[in-house]
């Protein structure tokens, strides 16, 4: 359809019976036809692919626009020829073999002209066994770039794309590439594009491992083809991206994800001739991509990976890649070295004097995994108590140092703590075959609020709880409680400390989204206030002259005798109730005694130390109250014109006027 608002372009070939699922999949999507344009190029298929093509076209006339071409030998041909003839404001190009969610385009284009963005990449799915890229999905983006976020990590060209763009700089999809064609094509529009959005919350793309293998990038084996097309986008990065860190967030990709598929998937099966040609071209390619600035970027087996290519070590090389297969079978995480306060895995060549590998290839210790789990975290008075096992990943926990860290979030004021380290008999039996033992992981604290500021109390603020935990003079510091018990709570609980005339609020409680454990102390994002609350006042059954004051408190301690109901007349005569009984979800109630009371407007509040709420106003028409003192009678009332606060006029009643009115 002319100016509809998403072009979808479909490249077809041999697609028999993905193709069928896949229209259909865009016919039925939420955003409706009436803004929709399906442009599918038939690229020469021998298959039922044509036939089914004209049936489609036959059930959805408006919408889908079919062409068929001789084949091409790739998808770039039929793409660009679609995105010649597309009309749409957005273009999205869709594999034959693949389907969308229903509300895939919806989503996405919302998203896209929410945010002013030129791309958008709509979470994948993987089906059959196909694995789909998942890092740059974690949560939604609704305004990024290649250079902050991880969507270079997907460059296959199943996303949204405004046309204008690929319109402007001329974008279009190499047609001399079997394969990577699509790289060329999404890393320039990446580089281009005025914003980049992520789609996270919902399953746009369904991304289907065909039953015959025939997925272009499984049927295309071998290096040289990808040979040709890495150089390029090499290139790429080096005519558009400076030197520095933006440069070296792209590059990281090709060094890792094309160099281990490059030796893994296709250099191990050719012949050895091919092999040396393949190393020593793949050795010139990625050279102007890695410095030593960037190996605290890199996984230590990918710098191991790195030197062996630079260094044409082809032999090297095949050992490395059976190890890798070896390490992705087995269960058990690679042994440590541990030396001088570093961690070096036991990789192929450690310390092998002929080949003389640097250690720094090794080294781990950046990596290293903290494992923990909290079994207790709770506030008892002015004392925090935390318990639990914690423990690095591979390094059996002899020579324990394990301290606890409070930083305050702003600050960043920092205080440690000692531990008691506590006995884990067993613990890590479960993984890696028994390999690794922590019998020692163990820790248990209880730190006095008042003087864990080196003999001081803790000054107000968000004090985010870590363990710097210890082994063998190793040291890694990790943040508490994303794993913890079932019976530890992550809700926040509030309790009010001191007994003077300054009480004080503290408040633990998990962050979001990763439900660590921080310390609030003073009301920085907790308040009191909201947790006092007044639900219901009335007359008491059965006892004309008191109120019944109910409400809630959520505050699980406070000092004694604190929470009072404080009743003040205009003359500053105040007369206070004690809350003498919560119930264990926090609901109280209190009689007043307004019987009591002098005569006079009395207001009314629910008091926590120095925190208020103020009673809700009587209904207008609720009846009055009277009583005998002395004989004479007394009344109280709601205040005439006090809709919003409690308001109860207490007074004697004038005799006179009670006749008077009667005799009316």
């Amino acid at each position: 359809m002319p100016g509809a608002t998403v072009s979808v372009i479909i490249a077809a070939y041999n697609a028999m019976p993905y193709l069928t699922r896949c229209i259909t999949s865009v016919a039925d999507q939420s955003i409706g036809r009436d803004r929709l344009e399906v442009i599918v190029v038939n690229d020469g298929s021998t298959d039922g692919t044509a036939a089914e093509l004209d049936r489609l076209q036959g059930l959805y006339p408006e919408l889908l626009r079919v062409f068929h071409q001789e084949n091409s030998g790739g998808p770039s041909a039929p793409r660009n020829a679609g995105l010649d003839h597309a009309t749409g404001t957005f273009v999205f190009f869709l594999d034959a073999d693949d389907h969308l969610g229903p509300e895939a385009l919806e989503r996405m284009v919302r998203m896209a002209e929410e945010n002013g963005t030129d791309v958008v990449l709509g979470k994948m799915v993987g089906v059959g066994g196909r694995g789909a890229p998942t890092s740059m999905f974690q949560r939604n983006q609704p305004r990024t770039d290649v250079f902050s976020s991880r969507v270079y990590w997907t460059l296959n060209p199943m996303k949204l794309f405004r046309r204008d763009l690929l319109e402007r700089h001329r974008l279009r999809f190499p047609t001399d590439l079997a394969i990577g064609e699509d790289q060329l094509f999404v890393g320039a529009a990446y580089l281009h594009a005025s914003g980049i959005s992520v789609v996270a919350d919902y399953d746009c793309l369904f991304w289907v491992q065909r039953d015959d293998d025939g997925n272009i990038t499984r049927r295309l084996k071998g290096s040289q083809r990808r040979l040709r097309f890495l150089p390029r986008m090499v290139d790429l990065i080096l005519e558009n991206v400076p030197p520095g860190p933006g440069r070296d967030h792209l590059a990281h990709r090709h060094l890792t994800v094309e160099v281990q598929q490059m030796l893994a998937g296709h250099l191990a099966y050719e012949p050895r001739e091919t092999q040396h040609k393949t190393l020593d071209r793949l050795a010139e390619i990625i050279e102007p991509l890695w410095h030593e600035g960037m190996n605290a970027q890199l996984s230590a087996m990918a710098r191991l990976r790195l030197h062996l290519v630079r260094h044409r070590m082809l032999d090297e090389v095949l050992e490395l890649v059976a190890f890798e297969r070896q390490l992705a079978r087995t269960k058990v995480a690679t042994p440590l070295l541990i030396e001088d306060g570093r961690a070096l895995a036991r990789y192929p060549f450690l310390r092998d004097p002929e080949r003389a590998v640097p250690d720094e290839c090794y080294d781990v210790t950046a990596q290293l995994g903290v494992r923990h789990r909290v079994t207790r975290a709770e506030l008892d008075g002015g004392t925090l108590h935390l318990a639990g096992h914690a423990y690095l990943h591979r390094v059996e926990t002899r020579e324990v140092g394990t301290e606890l860290v409070l930083r305050e979030r702003d600050s960043k004021a920092e205080y440690r703590l000692p531990v008691t380290h506590t006995p884990t008999p067993g613990l890590g039996a479960d993984q890696d075959e028994g390999r690794y033992a922590y019998d020692l992981a163990g820790f248990e604290a209880a730190v006095d609020l008042s003087t864990a500021a080196d003999g001081k109390p803790l000054a107000d603020g968000l004090w985010d709880i870590s363990l710097a935990v210890g082994a063998q003079g190793l040291r890694k510091e990790v943040r508490i409680g994303s794993k913890r018990a079932e019976n530890v709570p992550g809700a926040p609980v509030t309790l009010v400390l001191g007994d003077g005339e300054d009480p004080r609020a503290v408040t633990l409680y998990t962050t979001k989204p990763y439900g660590n454990f921080t310390v609030d102390l003073g009301e920085i994002k907790h308040k009191v206030r909201p947790l006092l609350r007044v639900e219901d006042v009335r007359w008491a059954d059965g006892s004309p002259a008191e109120l019944c004051v109910s409400g809630r408190l959520q505050v699980a301690a406070y000092p004694a005798d604190s929470l009072v109901l404080a009743l003040t007349d205009g003359t500053g005569a105040t007369v206070a109730c004690a809350v003498r009984e919560v119930s264990a979800d926090g609901a109280f109630r209190v009689r007043v005694p307004v019987g009591t009371l002098r005569a006079g407007v009395w207001t009314a509040e629910l008091r926590l130390g120095r925190w208020t709420s103020p009673l809700p106003a009587l209904p207008a028409d609720l009846p009055p109250a009277k009583w005998r003192r002395l004989a004479l009678p007394w009344y109280a009332r709601p205040l005439p014109g006090s809709p919003r606060h409690f308001a109860l006029k207490v007074a004697r009643t004038d005799l006179v006027k009670a006749v008077a009115k009667r005799l009316k």
